[in-house]
């Protein structure tokens, strides 16, 4: 019940910071605005900007770390915080801050899915949305790529996951056999399924054999 209560009280904290944090923007006070997120970091997690931002991924990570577990709510509500900070950045015109954030935001919130995140609680799913379609245009790191192929997938988005499958595979971050095995699960799915997922049963076929001849040669 502590545990339910506590996080429903981050939630409500969150809402009112991320609503104060737009008005201040609309204001143009952009010092303000950080001073409010920064005050929740404090707050709720006992941590300010500075040291958040000197952490990597995995730092952070392992401060979301309880009796052999991952915290994935804290870990998405520290994802949340750092996507809130980088639309400040963004609209300052520091471009470099801001897609920092983003990038780190964007993992966390992949990685907090992975380990039970509720979706519910901040609209993870819509958060991630979000964020792809701010980086775009950027090569995004090779281990939030691997754990988008997983989220896409898990989704059942399969033209998503198959579309970070190939960048994977371009990169030679994957190998072909792993490449194989993602067009043998999608082949387990019906294909009411595969058509909602964008992927048609004959494209994985396509894309299997194809793959299959690159192993082969």
């Amino acid at each position: 019940m502590f545990r339910k209560d506590y996080l429903l009280q981050m939630v409500e904290d969150m809402v009112e910071m991320v609503g104060k944090v737009f008005g201040l923007k609309q204001q143009k006070k952009y010092t303000e605005a950080l001073w409010e997120i920064d005050d929740l970091l404090s707050k709720n997690f006992r941590l300010n900007s500075k040291l958040l931002n000197s952490l990597s991924v995995e730092d952070i990570i392992e401060m979301s770390r309880l009796g052999g577990g991952i915290e994935a709510d804290k870990l998405q509500s520290i994802a949340r915080l750092l996507q809130e900070e980088a639309g400040v950045y963004l609209d300052m015109g520091h471009k470099e801050e801001g897609l920092t954030r983003l990038m780190k935001s964007l993992h966390l919130y992949l990685y907090a899915d992975l380990h039970g995140a509720d979706h519910s609680m901040l609209k993870l799913p819509e958060r991630v949305s979000e964020l792809k379609d701010q980086v775009k245009s950027y090569r995004l790191p090779t281990k939030t790529d691997k754990l988008l192929l997983e989220f896409e997938e898990a989704q059942g988005r399969y033209d998503e996951a198959e579309n970070a499958l190939f960048r994977l595979l371009d990169q030679h971050e994957l190998t072909k056999e792993e490449g194989l095995a993602f067009y043998q699960r999608l082949l387990l799915r019906n294909d009411e399924e595969l058509e909602a997922g964008g992927l048609p049963r004959a494209e994985v076929e396509e894309g299997k054999e194809d793959l299959r001849r690159k192993v082969k040669g």
